[in-house]
Order: structure tokens, then sequence, then C-alpha cells
């Protein structure tokens, strides 16, 4: 099992951070070991003093596939979920500084809560609305129309350089509003109004 994530696919996230808009999408990998589910609590590792949350939708890859064509990329996904990318920034800027990957800011253990996934089939017709709660207070809001490379663009190209695998999962990408959390914090996710996290940070 294999986690894709995507780095700057929402033009507001872009600019809040002072990026530049990519001309491909943005590839990066988490270890099996960053999941957290379950609605269990995340703790804050010693090695950062700034840990933002990036609320993401993700898709679950439903068929192996190898350059997958654009006109057969619906066919790789029927489920979606919700995913939150967290990020040490303070070590991801060193990083970023020096020319380096960002695994250590981006990869490490629990780094990425997920929720259950649930049938994309209903959604399918519309513009599917998440959002992240912090302590009761909405803090990120986006829907996937928003994106800069759609689900199958990001399937195509993603198959293009990694065979795609049942159970791969591709963190889509987070739209403006990203922000730190601290120890005490509730974070709520849904998308549209079904609750799909529900958790503390310790």
């Amino acid at each position: 099992m294999k986690i894709f994530c995507i780095g700057r696919n929402y033009s507001d996230h872009i600019r809040e951070l002072s990026n530049e808009k990519p001309s491909a999408p943005v590839v990066f990998m988490k270890p099996p070991s960053a999941l957290l589910v379950q609605n269990k609590p995340f703790y804050i590792p010693d090695f950062s003093s700034e840990i933002h949350h990036e609320l993401e939708l993700v898709i679950k890859i439903c068929k192996n596939g190898k350059r997958i064509e654009p006109a057969f990329a619906s066919r790789y996904f029927k489920e979606i979920a919700l995913g939150i990318d967290f990020t040490a920034r303070d070590l991801q800027s060193e990083l970023k500084k020096k020319g380096l990957p960002w695994e250590l800011a981006k990869a490490f253990d629990k780094s990425a809560p997920l929720s259950d996934f649930i049938p994309l089939a209903p959604f399918k017709d519309g513009a599917i609305h998440f959002r992240l709660d912090k302590n009761g207070q909405t803090v990120q809001s986006g829907n996937h129309r928003e994106m800069i490379y759609s689900f199958e663009e990001l399937i195509v190209f993603i198959s293009q350089y990694f065979t795609l695998q049942m159970g791969d999962m591709i963190f889509t990408g987070t739209p403006a509003g990203v922000g730190p959390v601290k120890i005490g914090d509730c974070l709520e996710a849904y998308i549209e109004d079904r609750k799909m996290m529900d958790f503390d940070i310790k």
C-alpha cells in the first residue's frame, strides 16, 4: 500500500504560502506508519514546535493500473475519505531553504490521520464540499472542483511513474486556511454535513 500526497493543488493555498503555481502535480509520499486511524489522538512530536493541519480529500485506488489513459482514469477509484497532512512547518521551511526533500517534515509517524472511506457515487454529480473545524470554528473549507489537477488527472500523472495498486491512496491537496495545532485542540472534519473525523491533539 502506497500513500501519495499532492502539494500545491489549490490556488488559494499556493497564495497563502507564497509558493509558485506548479506546471505539473507536485508528488511526495508517506509511509504506512504515517497513518492515524479510528479517531485516535495525535501527539505533537518533540522535534517540531510548529505542526500545521492540512485537510485533504483522499481517494483509494480500486484496481491495478500503469500508464492509465485519461478516458479510463475514473474507473480506478470508487471511494473517498478525509485525511490530514500534518506538516512540521518549521522543519519544512529549513529543508526548502536547503533544497532538500520534505519527508522529515511530512512523512513522520502518525502524520496522516485518515477517516473511514465512503462511496463516491452519491457525490458524482456535484462539487464535494469539505471542511475542518478546530475547537468548533471552521478553519479550512473547500470543494474538489477548486483543485488545479482533478482526481482523474492525478491518477493519469502518477501512473506514468508508479504502478497504482488496489488499496493505494492519494491525498489530493489542501485548500487555504492551514494553520498550527496545539495541545488541547479538537479537530472535526466533514464531507458536506457528514462528520468524518473527530480527534484531539495531545
